[in-house]
């Protein structure tokens, strides 16, 4: 494991790789052995602020992938060429990450290593599931706001297992349900209006 801190890692992120453009592979790469944990923490952080769709979409759709296999057990994460060769606009990544350093940098200094469970096998392919189902919910949250919990749950729940730290995922998971439970009433409403409709 590495020595890096989480915030430190994150920051290089945006000299990862040459060009205007970062790619998934690079980020990937720059994760190393963390890179499941920090992928769901990477991923999340865009749907920790306002965004417009479709990036809460894609969002979800990654970490779904990542906590699949985590679920299924994989030791390190894959995706398919064509998605890894997928990239963003080296600035934006930039700003996205210089939004979430505080918080990031105020969680790094309360975390220790504490009720492990979770955050270890066999414990950790039932948070991997508690993922996907925050993920499947990102996937329907209601636009520009919706999905801020399910993006701070999850990002939570990426630091709490880097940094072998139980309590933090305890948090993550919480938050995550009432995420769960908001994006179930917001899809429950628009079946009801379109019912109503038709």
């Amino acid at each position: 494991m590495s020595n890096h801190s989480i915030s430190t890692i994150l920051d290089g992120l945006t000299s990862a790789s040459a060009g205007d453009r970062l790619t998934l592979r690079s980020m990937l790469d720059a994760l190393g052995e963390r890179a499941f944990a920090l992928g769901m923490l990477l991923f999340a952080l865009p749907s920790c602020i306002p965004m417009v769709p479709p990036i809460p979409l894609i969002s979800g759709l990654l970490i779904a992938v990542l906590a699949a296999q985590m679920v299924a057990g994989w030791r390190t994460p894959w995706l398919p060429r064509r998605l890894l060769d997928w990239s963003v606009d080296r600035t934006e990544a930039a700003r996205v990450l210089g939004r979430a350093r505080p918080f990031i940098r105020r969680i790094e200094g309360m975390l220790s290593p504490r009720a492990v469970t979770l955050t270890v096998l066999p414990g950790l392919r039932l948070t991997a599931l508690a993922l996907l189902l925050f993920a499947l919910a990102l996937l329907v949250a209601a636009p520009f706001i919706g999905q801020i919990p399910l993006g701070v749950a999850i990002a939570l729940v990426g630091i709490g297992i880097t940094e072998r730290d139980g309590v933090v995922v305890i948090v993550g998971l919480a938050i995550g349900a009432v995420g769960v439970a908001i994006s179930a009433g917001f899809v429950a409403a628009v079946v009801a209006g379109a019912m109503a409709v038709f």
